[in-house]
């Protein structure tokens, strides 16, 4: 797809402010879109929206489809009749800076678990709820019945992981799910509630952005976590052994953020399989993600060209391999499901890029990614410096793996800095005519005044913050995604300059 010239603000909803400890689809939701609005912002780009994984991970959920309940908005619950006013009094001390996902989850549980209860009464004499429910989840048919069981199961067996279940329930056998979608029935009732609110919430807030002339970008991980819905419903479709657990698992060789690579841990698919049905799945998948946001970013697009396999048992990256995949097949089934030659899909190329990979973000007319902090390694002809750029492409001043602009520049200018950092340091000075001081705005500024045809900044480079704002650090076991936007850090000032700049440089809606 082709982007009008325009800009966009990254910022997941887990980072928004609020007073129930974690972002969520309500008020300051709302007035996180006027603000993008009066700064002239088109785009308001997120993170996955699915239930968080392993290290509270977005990109580690345990469903494809399914959405995140934690960010239900328990005022949205008052106003829908499924929660009373005094339901929230007894909200707990969270912190406002940081998510507390352990205190978080288990209080909003708790609401979503009373809420249920209420809309349970209410359903069997209320025809209007019956209907509406009925309305929000048909897009959700193809998923939701497996979805539902799964995340019941999980629950009576104690968050265990699938292949920890009796094993009749493991391997799906048919007497077994029959029982337990008897045994269930309430709790799998409770699950599809819980996404019944959420839907309803998300799309009203859509709704609001696209009202005001601001899109969503949303961003899809190409791989499931093992312990999801997807792989248990649907094993054949992924790369297991006779046991029932991966033979080989997905990763990145070793690269500028691990000297061993990195090792997420997810299944392979199996394309054979895949393609014998057209890729519905991942057709499916597509389509239920683009009922959600405008425009899909897909995370780690080079896996559509081949895959890095490393053997399940292996404890680093660095013993993989790469195995071609048939991103062509897949993106022209796609392209056909949809109906469009134009893709509503921003491709995620970064890092090791082969010209493959290059020949087929081109060949389906995606744009790729450019980042700015990227770019100073003494190449003049580097791909991520704003001179090098074309319209085809999405430029960011940094990404959620990335450290904040100004905690880039502070680790280059300590003194413990490498020689390597320091002469980074002084060639992104010297390119941006700058002195450092603002040196956030000195990269906003670079990537609006590019021929790209969108700029992303991150909420935290807006703002100027240093590595406290760090919201990922690839590698790091626990203490990422927890980044939350103070609640008088969106001011008219700090607005007003973001839209001069996105004016100057002619990216106005």
């Amino acid at each position: 797809m082709r982007f009008a010239r325009a800009s966009g603000v990254l910022l997941h909803p887990t980072s928004l402010p609020g007073r129930f400890g974690i972002g969520d689809f309500g008020a300051e939701a709302r007035r996180f879109v006027d603000f993008l609005a009066a700064a002239g912002q088109a785009f308001w780009q997120i993170m996955p929206l699915g239930p968080p994984g392993f290290g509270d991970s977005p990109y580690a959920s345990n469903s494809a489809f399914a959405g995140n309940v934690t960010l239900v908005s328990p005022e949205g619950l008052v106003e829908a009749g499924f929660l009373a006013e005094a339901d929230l009094r007894d909200t707990p001390d969270l912190p406002a800076e940081r998510v507390d996902f352990g205190k978080v989850i288990a209080f909003k549980r708790g609401l979503l678990e009373r809420a249920f209860e209420v809309f349970a009464r209410r359903l069997p004499s209320d025809p209007a709820l019956q209907a509406d429910h009925a309305r929000v989840l048909r897009s959700a048919a193809p998923w939701l019945d497996d979805y539902a069981l799964f995340a019941a199961l999980k629950d009576e067996h104690g968050g265990a992981e699938w292949h920890a279940w009796p094993a009749a329930l493991a391997r799906r056998e048919p007497a077994a799910l029959d029982g337990a979608r008897r045994d269930l029935a309430e709790r799998v009732e409770a699950q599809r509630f819980f996404q019944y609110v959420f839907l309803s919430q998300w799309r009203a807030l859509r709704h609001y952005a696209n009202e005001r002339g601001v899109r969503i970008i949303g961003d899809m991980p190409i791989f499931v976590a093992y312990d999801s819905a997807d792989v248990w419903a649907r094993p054949r479709l992924f790369k297991l052994a006779a046991d029932g657990r991966p033979s080989v698992v997905a990763g990145v060789p070793p690269d500028a953020f691990s000297a061993t690579g990195q090792l997420w841990g997810s299944p392979l698919y199996a394309w054979d399989r895949l393609r014998e049905d057209g890729f519905a799945w991942w057709i499916d998948r597509v389509c239920e993600c683009l009922t959600l946001v405008d425009v899909v970013r897909l995370d780690h697009f080079r896996g559509f060209a081949a895959c890095w396999e490393v053997p399940a048992e292996d404890e680093t990256a660095e013993g993989g391999q790469w195995v071609a995949s048939p991103g062509r097949e897949l993106l022209s089934a796609i392209t056909g499901a949809l109906g469009s030659g134009d893709l509503p899909i921003i491709a995620e190329d970064l890092g090791l890029i082969t010209p493959d990979v290059h020949r087929l973000r081109e060949e389906f007319g995606l744009p790729g990614m450019r980042v700015l902090q990227f770019a100073w390694n003494g190449d003049p002809h580097d791909a991520h410096l704003p001179h090098e750029y074309n319209r085809a492409v999405v430029a960011y001043t940094g990404t959620h793996d990335n450290d904040t602009v100004m905690g880039w520049l502070a680790a280059r200018s300590a003194p413990g800095a490498s020689e390597e950092e320091r002469r980074e340091r002084d060639e992104c000075l010297r390119y941006l005519g700058s002195d450092g001081s603002a040196l956030h705005w000195d990269f906003i500024r670079a990537i609006h005044m590019s021929v790209a045809g969108l700029a992303i900044v991150p909420m935290q480079d807006v703002l100027g913050l240093g590595s406290e704002g760090r919201m990922n650090t690839p590698g790091r076991p626990d203490g990422n995604w927890a980044w939350r936007l103070r609640p008088d850090a969106l001011t008219e000032p700090l607005g007003l300059r973001l839209r001069e700049l996105t004016a100057l440089y002619g990216r106005l809606p």
